[in-house]
């Protein structure tokens, strides 16, 4: 009997301490200016970077007087460098940070413990519902393998022009694509834009190079204009700067070549405007809008930006804003580009089309025994925002050192 009182009032107190807590975590901002911190992993001359000051921006221009933002820039991914940054800014009295690198999650996690009256939200993280779960920590990303996809399928389209009009053979089909790492993050990413592609031209083949970095101009356009001397004639890039973009415009313009390049995060056409097709991004506004109000006004931010998971994590596509295509170059077009895209997205809208699927072997770079048949679809961002898809499709795309 006595044990039972004594669980009774432990409860009771628990109770009470998650109240507290809860009531320390989302308190209203009655009058009080709410000071933001962004931590950038680069700075405004990257694609990447502008993607997350236009949303900046945009907070400013609604929330007005009520907000105030403190910013880092080239914050890498060293968790000291992160953890002091992320100190700075708590010490200036923000309390609302976003990080916008995957590697940033660490250091994040690590002062989200350390201080609970701040929110920290990290962009493409995966680390939210990894313990320990704090109700301060929250990851966010778009579905970017959606606008990759229907990027692929622009291209695809205009490599079959290619080879219709006899510009190229049929086995002249070949994807070149930089990679900042081997992430799953940026496997996912290159296989959703080859698979678009293989929806209209079945014989393409990739060849993938890697820069393990995100942000470097010089050596992503070295790689670029290597994969065009192996004979590619569509490039893209998950990587920051506009190497990649440079390298197929001076490719093209100078010497001639047949090469056209696919972007990300920004619209490439002002860089090569003979040879960007078009561009997607992650649209972060809903979720980082949505971040701004719920704080304001002392709110769960899930609930304020209704995250389809049940945890401290958050996704949407096409169906919600959350992904665009941009900078479409309407005079590079193949015929009937339009239509086929827009009926793409139509399935992606309503929960019809899924990407990863086909007659493909997937190997786990990192674990040869990992292997996954995609007559069994994978449901990439079913369970978690961040991508997982990290199986590189063993005949049709290659891993050059």
């Amino acid at each position: 009997m006595k044990n039972r009182y004594v669980l009774t009032v432990i409860a009771s107190l628990l109770s009470v301490l998650a109240m507290f807590l809860a009531t320390k975590v989302f308190t209203k901002n009655d009058g009080e200016v709410l000071k933001i911190g962004f931590v950038y992993n680069a700075d405004v001359a990257t694609a990447y970077t502008i993607n997350f000051t236009r949303t900046r921006t945009e907070i400013e221009d609604t929330f007005g007087e009520r907000v105030q933002i403190l910013e880092k820039y080239n914050i890498g991914e060293d968790v000291s460098d992160c953890e002091r940054a992320l100190e700075s800014l708590v010490n200036g009295g923000c309390k609302l940070i976003f990080c916008v690198s995957y590697g940033h999650g660490k250091a994040a996690k690590n002062m989200a413990q350390k201080y609970p009256h701040v929110q920290f939200c990290h962009a493409t993280g995966d680390l939210a519902t990894t313990e320990p779960v704090l109700p301060n920590y929250h990851s966010f990303m778009g579905t970017i393998h959606e606008g990759r996809y229907i990027c692929g399928i622009i291209a695809g389209m205009k490599l079959q022009e290619l080879i219709a009009t006899e510009k190229i053979k049929s086995g002249q089909a070949k994807i070149g694509y930089i990679g900042a790492f081997p992430y799953a993050e940026v496997i996912s990413g290159y296989t959703a834009f080859f698979l678009g592609i293989r929806s209209i031209v079945p014989e393409a083949k990739m060849t993938v190079r890697y820069t393990n970095t995100w942000s470097n101009h010089v050596l992503e356009q070295k790689f670029a204009e290597k994969l065009i001397e192996e004979g590619c004639v569509i490039i893209s890039n998950h990587s920051d700067t506009a190497g990649p973009a440079t390298a197929c415009e001076k490719a093209s313009s100078k010497y001639g070549k047949t090469v056209f390049h696919v972007g990300y995060n920004q619209s490439m056409i002002d860089v090569a405007p003979t040879t960007s097709l078009c561009s997607s991004r992650i649209n972060w506004s809903p979720y980082m809008l949505g971040a701004v109000k719920a704080v304001l006004e002392g709110k769960s931010i899930e609930k304020t930006v209704k995250s389809p998971y049940k945890t401290n994590d958050a996704s949407a596509g096409f169906d919600r804003g959350w992904i665009e295509v941009m900078g479409i170059n309407e005079r590079l077009l193949a015929q009937g580009t339009t239509e086929t895209v827009e009926k793409a997205i139509n399935q992606f809208k309503d929960k019809n089309l899924n990407v990863f699927s086909g007659n493909y072997i997937g190997i786990n770079p990192l674990n040869p025994n990992d292997v996954w048949d995609l007559r069994t679809p994978f449901f990439e961002c079913e369970n978690r925002s961040a991508p997982s898809f990290c199986y590189v499709l063993r005949d049709v795309i290659e891993v050059e050192e």
